[in-house]
């Protein structure tokens, strides 16, 4: 039988809780949370599982337990008043010499409550208390346990990590039954704090590093590790259904459009206009039935609403209705699994299933030795949706994407690339797409020239009219150019070289477009 610990997301990791009869130890340097964590775990036991317990204490006093438990909403002395929990303060002389005695003081105290949970914090007073008497502490940790086997109840000790042993483990990890270990490191300024189970007798649970936070008003939050998902995959969800980019030219250029479930990478370095696209991307979606998400890690929605609203996207109408959802966070404190809980969490509730991620490479920065396994947890997670995902990346190279990073390979993640663009012809900057990979398509491999006009990316026809408009060198359609995509477009088009090469006059100059919101 498993018993829940109270902890949340913790029982997730654990599949469940732990056997019935475990004897957990919770170990960590200062400040990453033991006591708390062993706090809530008696705290639930009596508030939301009737099952009392007893606190342990050799340092702090009953004051500032109930001290810290007011500060996450928990009433501790209500339940000690009711009998459902029972705070002891003792030495490690007294409680050793009690565990030798099977009808002690002690024993009697947790049949008086009828205790089914046990804290003990902590191990570390008990270790010192035999260093200083030439006692073997491992005779000590044997009398523990056993003694917590004769009163049948769920066992917490908390414990000071020994760094002084390296990585020899200290002797109570052999006999304790389950083992957590929690971390606390300084990222950029930023502090974050981790739970790892080590080992879990007689219990599978999820391996790995996992953040953990304590949350005012809520104590303890374990937010399982992103990459964690299961992968079906011999079961993946499939679909022949085409979503709209919002651009039937682009559609044309894919194929179709989006196959739903599909992965999307739109490449592009700053102003190619990867949030156009994604906007219009998702109202073609929401004018079909779907219902959107835009995650924004570069611009706060209220930015976002301003500049859609200049090109005719009224994303606040959208969000009203409830049909389109923006989730922001700011770089400065995001943390990758925090972030994931909070997405699908979000796409679950409110049955999304078109989400756009601008800019993917905010995780890229705040976590670039993780970004890579977190992308494909994103992927993998929404493809057993059958959810259809945009990652919009700003890539520092005009030419587009070989990879987003040293891990991650952008080839092996997405199903479909779409390379926004900026071409330098004479002194003037033009926009370009290439669609060079679709998946399940016989996607055109040609370049096209847009325009951010109202309504999104508009894709130009060869045919449309062109100028300089210094009058230097003729502005030409792409069609005319060598070399777009690596931006040494030749200068010399086969036009100009047939009129050269004949004695004619080279071609006249026409009216060049310009980004025109209105």
């Amino acid at each position: 039988m498993l018993v829940k610990t109270g902890i949340t997301g913790l029982d997730e990791v654990l599949l469940g809780g732990i056997p019935r009869g475990n004897n957990l130890i919770v170990e960590g340097a200062p400040g990453t949370g033991k006591t708390t964590l062993g706090l809530g775990f008696i705290y639930a036991g009596a508030a939301l599982y009737d099952e009392p317990g007893a606190i342990v204490s050799f340092e702090l006093d009953t004051a500032k337990l109930l001290r810290d438990a007011a500060g996450f909403n928990w009433d501790l002395q209500g339940l000690i008043d009711a009998g459902k929990i029972k705070v002891i303060q003792t030495s490690p002389a007294v409680l050793l010499g009690e565990f030798r005695n099977a009808d002690g003081a002690f024993a009697d105290a947790l049949k008086s409550i009828g205790a089914k949970r046990l804290l003990i914090d902590g191990l570390t007073p008990m270790r010192l208390y035999a260093e200083v008497h030439d006692k073997p502490f491992r005779e000590d940790v044997h009398l523990l346990i056993e003694g917590l086997a004769r009163m049948g109840v769920t066992t917490m000790v908390t414990a000071e990590r020994d760094e002084s042993l390296g990585s020899v483990p200290s002797h109570e990890r052999f006999v304790f039954d389950t083992i957590i270990s929690l971390a606390r490191e300084e990222h950029r300024r930023r502090v974050h704090r981790r739970l790892t189970v080590l080992k879990s007798r007689g219990q599978d649970f999820i391996a790995g590093s996992h953040t953990m936070r304590i949350e005012g008003g809520r104590g303890v939050h374990v937010y399982r590790r992103a990459q964690s998902r299961p992968i079906s995959l011999n079961d993946q969800q499939t679909s022949d259904q085409r979503i709209s980019t919002g651009s039937k030219a682009i559609d044309e250029m894919m194929d179709g459009g989006l196959y739903a479930g599909s992965v999307t990478m739109v490449s592009g370095i700053s102003g190619t206009g990867k949030t156009v696209f994604s906007v219009q991307f998702l109202t073609a979606a929401i004018s079909t039935g779907h219902k959107t998400l835009l995650v924004s890690l570069d611009e706060h929605p209220r930015q976002l609403i301003r500049n859609a609203a200049t090109l005719g996207f009224d994303l606040a109408g959208l969000m009203d209705k409830g049909e389109l959802f923006i989730h922001y966070e700011s770089p400065l404190e995001l943390e990758l699994d925090i972030h994931f809980d909070r997405i699908i969490k979000l796409v679950e509730e409110k049955g999304i299933d078109c989400v756009v991620f601008d800019s993917c490479a905010v995780y890229e920065m705040t976590s670039p030795t993780e970004v890579a396994d977190y992308l494909y947890a994103l992927a993998t997670f929404f493809k057993n949706r059958l959810a259809t995902i945009l990652f919009n990346y700003e890539s520092p190279e005009l030419l587009g994407i070989s990879q987003i990073s040293e891990e991650l390979k952008g080839s092996h993640l997405v199903d479909n690339i779409i390379l926004l663009n900026y071409v330098e012809i004479s002194t003037v900057l033009r926009r370009a797409i290439a669609v060079p990979k679709v998946r399940g398509s016989r996607n055109r491999q040609i370049t096209r020239e847009y325009v951010i006009a109202e309504g999104g990316l508009q894709l130009l026809d060869e045919e449309g009219a062109y100028a300089d408009p210094a009058g230097v060198v003729p502005q030409l359609p792409f069609s005319s150019y060598y070399g777009l995509l690596s931006r040494s477009p030749s200068r010399q088009s086969p036009l100009i070289e047939d009129a050269v090469a004949r004695g004619a006059p080279l071609p006249d100059s026409v009216e060049l477009p310009t980004d025109n919101p209105t």
